[in-house]
C-alpha cells in the first residue's frame, strides 16, 4: 500500500515487510475499557495512536485484565477503597480463533486473544490483542490469571508475565503475524526473548543456546525501561522461578546472567537480549547507566497523543489557525501566531468545563476566575504531594495575596501500597484544615482517563513535585503543555528538557531537603506565578501561548514514535537513502 497524501509527511524508515510487535502490561486502549492503572498504559495507548497515526505497521499484545485495574472511592477523611471493574471484551473486540499454550508451574494452559482495531486519524489500524487465560479446560485458578491489573502476589505476578511474553509471542506466530521487532514496554514482557530463543533452538527449555542463537534474538528486541530505582524492576526469587518457571529455564537464566542479588530480575533479562534499550527522558537514560553500567542504554523522551489529551476548545481554536496539526504535530509551533485573546477564550472554557465537573462530584462550586492549581497522579510516596502544605500559614498568605487560590488534587494508591493510601488521608485531612474563604483545596475521586483530560485542560497551573530521581519521565505534565497550561514543577524527568523558565512554566529549585524546595515552591507562587495571573493577562496569555507552541510541538508521541522508528526499530534504514522513498505503510 502508497502511503496516502495524509501520511506523505512520514516517508522515512517504515519497511514494507513484518511489524513490530509491542508488548506492554497494561494499554489504555479507551476511557470504557479498564485495562490500565496510569502513566505507563497511557503511554502505551497514546504510542499506538500515533503509530495508527502515521501508517506504521505495528501490532500489540498485552492481558485482558477481565476485572479491570479497580474504581477508587474515598470516603470524608480520604480512606480509600477498591472495587472490581468487570467488563464485556465481546462489547469491544473480537474473540480471534487461535490458540497457544504456555506451562506454568508444569501446568499447561490454553489462551486465547480478543483483536481490539486501533483506527489511526488517516483510516490505517493497529491490532491490538488482549491475551485471556478464561477458557473451559483451564484450572480455576488458571482461568483467573488474565482478570486483574496489578492484583495477586508476585507469584500472579510471574504467572502474568508467562503469558504475556512467551503466551504473546506464540500468539503471534499462531495469527500468522510477520514480526521483524519485539518492543519490550518495560519488563514485565521479558520472557519474550526466552520464548524466542526457545523457538530458535528447535521449540522447548533444553539445549544449549549458542551465542549466535542469542544474537539472533537480540537482533529482533528493542527495550524501554520506566524505572529509575532498583525495587521497581520485576524480581523474583529462585525458588519462585524454580517452581513457576521450571528448573530448565532457571538454570538458561542463571547460566544468561539474568540474576541480579540472587533474584531474578527482568530488566536484565530484557537488556541482555536487546540491540538496543533506553530510558524515557534524557535524565531517566542517565540514571539508567548508572543502574546497569554494563549494557549501553540510550534516551528517547516521552511524549502523549495531541488529538487525545488536547480538550475541544483549544482544538477548535488550532483547527482554525492550524488545521496541519493533526495530521503534524510539529505545526503545533504555529501557535505562536494565534491571537492571545483566543487563547484566554479556549482555556476559559476548558476551566467552565473542569469546575463544573467538579461541582458535579462534590457539589462545591469554585470560581472560575480564581487562579487554579492541578496536582494528579499516582498516588505514592516519592511524588510528595503534601509539599504544598509544609508551610502552612504561607500558603493561606498567598492564597490571600491572590484574591484566592484553588488546588485540585486527583490519584489513585495502588491497593497493596498502604504508605500511598496514608499520603491520601494526608492531602485530605490537610484540605479540611487549610480550607477558608481564600483556600480551597478539594481531593477528586477515581483519577482515571477522562478526570485527568479535563485537569490538564482546565487547571492554571500544573504543579509536580517528585523527589529527584525518582521521576522517569512524567506525561501529565506534557498534557497540559498540549492545552497551554505552564507547569510549576521540580526540573526531574522531562521537565529537564521542558522547562524555559518564565517561557513554559517555572522550575521548582533543588534544594537540601524537603523545607528547602517547598519555600522555593512557595517563592515561585508568590513571585512570579501570581502576580503574572492578576496583574497581567496578556503576558499570562503569551506564556499559554510559547507553552503549547514549544513544548505541545515536541512532547507528543508523534515525534516520539519516529524516533524509536529511526533509532530502535530501522536504524539501518538511515544508511540506505534509496529506500528511504520507497517506504510503504503496509497493512
Amino acid at each position: 500500500m502508497q502511503p496516502t497524501t495524509s501520511q506523505s509527511s512520514f516517508h522515512e524508515t517504515v519497511p514494507s515487510t513484518g511489524q513490530v510487535a509491542y508488548f506492554s502490561m497494561e494499554i489504555a486502549i479507551e476511557p470504557a475499557m479498564p485495562t490500565y492503572a496510569g502513566g505507563l498504559g497511557v503511554l502505551a495507548g497514546d504510542t499506538l495512536r500515533s503509530a495508527a497515526d502515521l501508517g506504521v505497521s505495528m501490532a500489540a499484545f498485552t492481558l485482558l485484565h477481565r476485572k479491570g485495574y479497580f474504581q477508587q472511592h474515598l470516603d470524608p477523611v480520604g480512606m480509600q477503597t477498591e472495587e472490581v471493574q468487570p467488563w464485556n471484551p465481546a462489547d469491544f473486540c473480537t474473540e480471534e480463533p487461535a490458540r497457544v499454550t504456555v506451562s506454568i508451574e508444569g501446568r499447561v494452559v490454553t489462551l486465547r486473544a480478543w483483536r481490539y482495531d486501533l483506527k489511526g486519524s488517516f483510516g490505517h489500524v493497529v491490532p491490538i490483542y488482549l491475551l485471556d487465560t478464561d477458557l473451559e479446560g483451564n484450572s480455576g485458578w488458571d482461568r483467573g490469571l488474565t482478570d486483574h491489573l496489578y492484583g495477586g502476589d508476585t507469584n500472579y505476578r510471574l504467572q502474568q508475565e508467562i503469558v504475556l511474553g512467551m503466551g504473546g509471542v506464540r500468539m503471534a506466530h499462531a495469527l500468522g503475524l510477520h514480526v521483524n521487532v519485539y518492543h519490550m514496554n518495560e519488563g514485565h514482557a521479558a520472557l519474550l526473548t526466552l520464548a524466542l530463543l526457545e523457538s530458535q533452538l528447535g521449540g522447548g527449555p533444553e539445549g544449549a543456546a549458542a551465542e549466535t542463537d542469542i544474537e539472533a534474538v537480540r537482533r529482533k528486541c528493542v527495550f524501554t525501561t520506566h524505572t529509575p530505582v532498583q525495587a521497581g524492576h520485576d524480581r523474583f526469587s529462585t525458588e519462585q522461578a524454580i517452581r513457576i518457571l521450571g528448573a530448565d529455564r532457571t538454570a538458561r537464566l542463571e547460566k544468561l546472567e539474568c540474576f541480579r542479588d540472587g533474584l531474578q530480575n527482568m530488566t536484565l533479562l530484557a537488556l541482555r537480549f536487546s540491540r538496543y534499550a533506553n530510558g524515557v527522558a534524557m535524565q531517566h537514560g542517565k540514571v539508567s547507566r548508572a543502574m546497569f553500567p554494563e549494557f549501553s542504554i540510550g534516551s528517547i523522551t516521552n511524549g502523549v497523543h495531541a488529538p487525545t489529551w488536547i480538550g475541544d476548545p483549544v482544538q477548535r481554536m488550532l483547527d482554525e489557525h492550524i488545521p496541519e496539526w493533526r495530521r503534524d504535530n510539529l505545526y503545533l509551533r504555529n501557535t505562536i501566531d494565534v491571537p492571545v485573546a483566543e487563547i484566554l477564550a479556549a482555556h476559559a472554557r476548558a476551566k467552565e468545563e473542569l469546575l463544573a465537573e467538579v461541582g458535579s462530584r462534590t457539589g462545591l462550586v469554585l470560581n472560575p476566575k480564581v487562579l487554579t492549581l492541578g496536582f494528579a497522579r499516582r498516588a505514592a510516596t516519592y511524588k510528595r504531594a503534601t509539599l504544598l502544605f509544609t508551610d502552612p500559614e504561607r500558603l493561606k498568605e498567598i492564597a490571600a495575596k491572590a484574591g484566592g487560590l484553588q488546588i485540585l488534587y486527583a490519584g489513585k494508591a495502588h491497593p497493596q501500597d498502604e504508605p500511598g493510601k496514608a499520603l491520601i488521608r494526608q492531602v485530605v485531612a490537610e484540605a479540611a484544615k487549610l480550607s477558608n474563604n481564600d483556600l480551597r483545596i478539594v481531593y477528586l475521586e477515581n483519577y482515571a482517563w477522562q478526570l485527568g483530560a479535563q485537569l490538564t485542560a482546565g487547571v492554571d497551573v500544573w504543579v509536580n513535585t517528585p523527589r529527584r530521581p525518582y521521576e522517569a519521565s512524567g506525561t501529565s505534565g506534557m498534557k497540559a503543555a498540549m492545552n497551554g497550561v505552564p507547569s510549576l514543577s521540580i526540573l526531574d524527568g522531562w521537565w529537564i528538557e521542558g522547562c524555559i523558565e518564565g517561557v513554559t512554566g517555572w522550575a521548582i529549585e533543588d534544594g537540601a531537603n524537603d523545607h528547602e524546595e517547598a519555600q522555593s515552591l512557595y517563592a515561585k507562587l508568590e513571585k512570579a506565578v501570581v502576580p503574572l495571573y492578576l496583574d497581567a493577562r496578556e503576558k499570562w496569555a503569551r506564556l499559554m501561548r510559547t507553552t503549547l507552541a514549544f513544548n505541545g510541538s515536541y512532547f507528543n508521541t508523534n515525534r516520539m514514535v519516529k524516533q524509536y522508528i529511526r533509532n530502535a526499530y530501522y536504524p539501518e534504514r538511515l544508511a540506505e537513502p534509496a529506500k528511504v522513498e520507497e517506504a510503504a505503510y503496509a497493512d
